[in-house]
């Protein structure tokens, strides 16, 4: 089976050119007819590599079998690996692939030489197997293949849910793989209650990259333990990013299972529930309750869920189970993100067993309909045993915020699908912003793309433009030129009153007000500008309604900022409908932002560095210390903002688009940034593989990251800060910086000011 596509330059293979898709059996198909039968291909160690640190593991399993050892090798492709085993004594093999042109192959190239080898063709994410049936699964790259970053989690899940299923208690898993970061957060927590686990590095002569073999050992228990190496955790990674990758992944690991040991209120899995580590759950225990996430193989969608147990009873439960549905919108509200709230909910549900359900961006394709037929077999599996086996359990959902919506304006966009401003009054709102009546309900305009219909791209606080019409004649006539003209505002009363405005002096969007914090890590940087009179260029990728580019105008007045949008589209409804404005110093580029990064990198020289130039200012950093500043302009963005959703979340990142954290990309985007710069994603994603494949590429490419996780989302939506100087401020650095940011801020609201400095306070130092 083959390995990453990130791997593919390592090799000089030209057939590999051939595989465009690692999960196609198209695109295998076409590979093993192009090298033919007798042609054999090793991804990762080669069997002199492999026998001293694999054929101990084989025979100590063979000694403790009752029979012949019975060996699975998933994805075997054309590897010579079950020959060398066939050779080595172990008969007992069954190879499957899901490319009928490589069993034909490896079946011809060994019906004689080795009769009793067994090839299959068979999906290795739903093979036909009988369940415990092998002593061991010999994985050689199958699981890295199936975890290309574009496709997410889910066939690699499906993949190991199989494994684990077909392997016998007391049998071994053992994986070799490159170890990336997404894959060996899959492979840790799949096979993490019940699975005694090492790891161990396999040497390499002609590969600069290491190889790597997990060892899992199926038990009958359902104990915890720390994975073991057989190697110096120290000393491996000190000089090579891999190795790195491998030991952070392995402490972090690690720890998590010690937190769990210890009895912390971590997230467990549905199929850690079916071992039973928190108990028979086909009983009821009052005041239980437990955080974890449901679906993965034969599920549409993932949940996150908690399940609790009524405390008390105070008069019959009308329920012996219900679900409990918590909208995006409402899932930060104390109701039901605190332990309380949900204790509250459970009382108002008479269920003796709730199980609360929060959906989020992925599921905003689903009618509720569909959410409840994918998650009836999994709930039902999850009440508590009753003597009614027919007993309905109920579906209940919270409301979803909203008081009253009204669809301002429609259009449908070729490249974005059909795009929605509507405005909207919420049930529950923070206290009133400065300025704004104590007495009216805050009114907000949002806009929100039907493919996602569940993520809301640009919010906005609309307020009083201060401009009172009288009623006019004839009304109808008036209120469409009045439309026409002024689309970004609104009457607040449907027949007069004074006219709203879209206010671009405050932040309804919390990672917004995350983006701005960020600006703390270059706040000397900003000041020096000022002082010195210098404009700060900022790239904005992703215009949205306007709201970030409007806001860092008004209130950063020596920033020159420059957004780029793909979608012309967004930028009529920004004018229209959201108060955007272009001046001389903020204007929209309508392009393709890759290729616009890619544009300044290509164009910039020596020469450039030079010109640009202007006299160093000294200040002192916080030790003391005399430091120094190139304030510059040019055509390289001193800070550059990801800010761009993905047309297409299913592989499990909503935002920004792949493109957008492709290891080339970053590395164009380290190119057009000075030495001073800051580079700024909004990372949108409930996998935690996929937000660890992306911290990882950015640790690769900048020489410092920062991370900020927006609580309020419940760990989805974090906000990632790349910086490209050797030196940077630490974490204790930041208050001081902020005070700096602080200065700089020209808001007039005072309360917009304060959630950015309050904001850099949960910035953390990833690297």
């Amino acid at each position: 089976m083959g390995t990453k596509k990130g791997s593919k330059a390592a090799s000089s293979d030209d057939f590999l050119q051939t595989l465009e898709d690692f999960t196609s059996k198209e695109n295998w198909d076409k590979f093993f007819t192009l090298r033919g039968n007798d042609d054999s291909f090793e991804w990762y160690a080669e069997w002199p590599q492999l026998r001293d640190s694999l054929l101990p593991l084989l025979q100590d399993s063979s000694s403790s079998s009752s029979g012949s050892l019975q060996i699975l090798v998933p994805g075997c492709g054309n590897s010579r690996l079950s020959e060398h085993l066939y050779d080595a004594g172990f008969r007992d093999i069954t190879n499957v692939d899901f490319s009928k042109v490589v069993i034909s192959d490896m079946l011809r190239r060994n019906i004689r030489t080795r009769p009793e080898l067994r090839w299959r063709v068979m999906d290795i994410t739903k093979m036909q197997l009988a369940d415990e049936s092998f002593d061991t699964v010999l994985d050689k790259g199958a699981l890295d293949a199936l975890m290309e970053p574009e496709v997410g989690t889910k066939l690699g899940s499906q993949y190991l849910s199989e494994a684990k299923r077909v392997l016998k208690p007391g049998g071994k898993f053992i994986c070799l793989t490159l170890a990336e970061s997404h894959v060996l957060a899959l492979l840790f927590s799949k096979l993490r209650f019940g699975w005694k686990m090492t790891v161990h590095s396999i040497s390499q002569k002609r590969s600069n990259l290491k190889t790597f073999m997990v060892v899992a050992e199926k038990e009958n228990s359902v104990l915890l333990h720390d994975i073991t190496s057989s190697f110096d955790l120290l000393s491996i990674g000190r000089n090579d990013n891999q190795g790195s990758g491998m030991r952070e992944a392995l402490e972090s690991e690690n720890q998590r299972r010690r937190d769990w040991n210890n009895g912390s209120d971590l997230l467990y899995s549905h199929e850690d529930l079916k071992l039973g580590i928190k108990g028979n759950l086909a009983e009821f225990t009052g005041g239980r309750r437990i955080k974890f996430t449901l679906g993965g193989q034969g599920s549409n969608f993932s949940y996150r869920a908690v399940l609790l147990d009524a405390q008390k009873q105070t008069e019959p439960f009308v329920y012996h189970c219900g679900v409990f549905l918590v909208p995006k919108t409402r899932a930060h509200e104390w109701l039901f993100c605190s332990e309380e709230g949900q204790w509250q909910v459970v009382e108002s549900s008479q269920a003796a067993r709730l199980i609360m359900v929060f959906l989020d961006s992925s599921h905003s394709g689903a009618t509720m309909e569909d959410v409840q037929t994918d998650l009836s077999p999994m709930v039902t599996q999850l009440a508590p045993r009753k003597d009614d086996e027919e007993a309905r359990i109920p579906y209940m959902m919270a409301s979803d915020g909203i008081k009253k919506c009204d669809t301002v304006h429609e259009v449908t966009s070729s490249l974005t699908g059909k795009v929605v401003v509507e405005d909207v009054v919420y049930e529950s709102t923070p206290s009133n912003p400065e300025g704004v009546s104590p007495s009216s309900d805050l009114a907000f305009r949002r806009l929100v793309f039907k493919r996602t219909e569940g993520l809301i791209q640009s919010e906005a606080l609309l307020v009083e433009d201060g401009e009172i019409l009288e009623q006019p004649q004839n009304e109808k006539t008036k209120t469409v030129s009045q439309s026409k003209r002024k689309g970004n505002k609104k009457r607040n009363q449907e027949s007069s009153g004074p006219l709203m405005k879209v206010s671009h002096d405050y932040l309804a969007s919390s990672y917004h007000t995350g983006i701005i914090s960020g600006f703390t890590l270059v706040s000397s940087y900003l000041k020096n500008a000022e002082s010195c009179g210098k404009m700060v260029k900022t790239v904005i990728i992703g215009l949205g309604a306007g709201l970030l580019p409007m806001f860092l105008h008004g209130c950063l007045p020596f920033s020159d900022i420059e957004a780029v949008e793909l979608d012309p589209v967004m930028l009529s409804v920004g004018n229209d409908y959201f108060g955007f404005t272009q001046t001389d110093r903020l204007k929209v580029h309508i392009s393709d932002g890759i290729k616009f990064i890619r544009d300044i990198t290509n164009s910039k020289t020596p020469s450039e560095e030079t010109a640009n130039a202007v006299p160093k200012p000294q200040t002192t950093s916080s030790n003391g210390e005399s430091a120094t500043y190139n304030v510059k302009g040019g055509t390289c963005p001193d800070i550059l903002i990801i800010d761009v959703d993905s047309a297409d979340s299913s592989g499990g990142l909503t935002c920004p688009a792949s493109e957008f954290i492709e290891e080339t990309f970053l590395l164009s985007v380290k190119r057009a940034l000075p030495q001073h710069g800051l580079f700024v994603v909004n990372l949108v994603s409930r996998s935690q593989s996929v937000k660890d494949m992306v911290v990882s590429r950015m640790k690769k490419v900048f020489d410092h990251l920062f991370g900020l996780q927006l609580e309020e989302e419940d760990d989805v939506n974090v906000v990632l800060f790349g910086l490209c100087s050797e030196t940077v401020i630490s974490e204790s650095d930041i208050p001081e910086s902020a005070v700096i940011l602080e200065g700089l801020l020209k808001c007039q609201r005072l309360e917009t000011k304060q959630s950015i400095i309050d904001a850099t306070k949960k910035l953390k130092c990833w690297k």
